[in-house]
């Protein structure tokens, strides 16, 4: 069934980590408001099958495989998606990468890969954008930052350094851009059901950390439908609004943080003495699939029931 126009938005999109979880859906939806996407992802064949499902349902999609970090990238991508659709009218900066374990298993290059794929590389794709959004005169720009780019979770170090960079540079390019017709969205999701921890990655005592992110990221109470999710992004960014906090617990932090910091940041602390050790001979960047395998715990496959099918549902298992 082809997806009609709301009238509201149109045009072309840019979505960047567009194979899988988030990113796919936040296309679809795009797609479903008369946009054409252009995907870009890493993975090519995860690429493929994305831009398979979304043209299967009707959507007007193209795709590039590519890795954002690359400094010539962002240029390219601009390029292909206004000679796919005639200009680029929404930037969706959404690839990320999540590294979870306590710093004495993380290194420098943790902080600098979290920096170049969620901060230098959503950079230079604003920069690459923004010549052809002044001269029409309007253009939507979003970034997907966390609930992490307002209150510094730990053992998500890396992650959480690069969100609120991003974040500050979001808020910063709404302020400038507003004259000119470009409107800048953040938005800072809290745990969403969109099977990330099945790609995380896990340092230190992988299985363990593993254990502890995979259950909260599933929980219902804590953790938010990925669908809705999506909707609730472009819905935002259709109505250029400023910023977006996503889940009521997310919601419930940002502003006990912001009334009461010192009694938050004592709560870290102390969610801090309860997680995993680094452990004697820490181990490095293991994938949350082989890192379940290694665990084997029958009690915590039901505690991720509900995210391990948003994994297969959202493309995050063809790996």
């Amino acid at each position: 069934m082809a997806y009609a126009s709301s009238g509201r938005l149109g045009g072309g999109a840019l979505v960047t980590g567009a194979s899988r979880g988030l990113g796919l859906l936040i296309a679809r939806e795009l797609a479903k408001r008369g946009c054409g996407v252009m995907l870009c992802a890493r993975n090519a064949d995860e690429l493929a099958a994305a831009k398979r499902m979304l043209r299967d349902e009707g959507a007007e999609v193209r795709s590039l495989a590519c890795d954002i970090t690359d400094e010539g990238v962002a240029g390219n991508l601009v390029r292909a998606t206004e000679e796919a659709f005639g200009s680029l009218d929404v930037l969706v900066n959404n690839a990320g990468m999540i590294q979870v374990g306590p710093l004495a298993a993380m290194t420098e290059d943790d902080f600098r890969d979290a920096m170049e794929t969620m901060y230098f590389a959503p950079l230079r794709l604003v920069l690459a954008a923004l010549p052809g959004m002044r001269e029409r005169g309007h253009g939507r720009i979003v970034t997907i930052s966390s609930v992490g780019g307002r209150i510094a979770a730990p053992h998500l170090l890396p992650y959480v350094g690069a969100k609120f960079a991003s974040a500050g540079l979001s808020e910063g390019l709404r302020a400038e851009l507003a004259a000119e017709g470009v409107s800048v969205t953040t938005v800072f999701p809290g745990l969403m059901r969109t099977g990330s921890h099945t790609a995380a990655r896990f340092s230190g005592r992988a299985d363990r950390e593993y254990a502890w992110f995979a259950a909260a990221a599933g929980l219902p109470v804590l953790s938010m439908d990925a669908e809705r999710a999506a909707r609730a992004i472009v819905r935002a960014a259709e109505r250029r609004r400023p910023e977006l906090v996503l889940t009521p617990v997310a919601k419930a932090a940002v502003r006990l943080h912001g009334l009461a910091p010192a009694t938050t940041t004592r709560a870290l602390s102390l969610a801090a003495r309860l997680l995993p050790d680094s452990g004697a001979e820490p181990e490095r960047n293991v994938p949350g699939r082989h890192a379940a395998r290694s665990l084997g715990s029958a009690a915590l496959d039901r505690l991720t029931a509900l995210n391990d099918r948003a994994a297969r549902r959202l493309n995050q298992r063809t790996g």
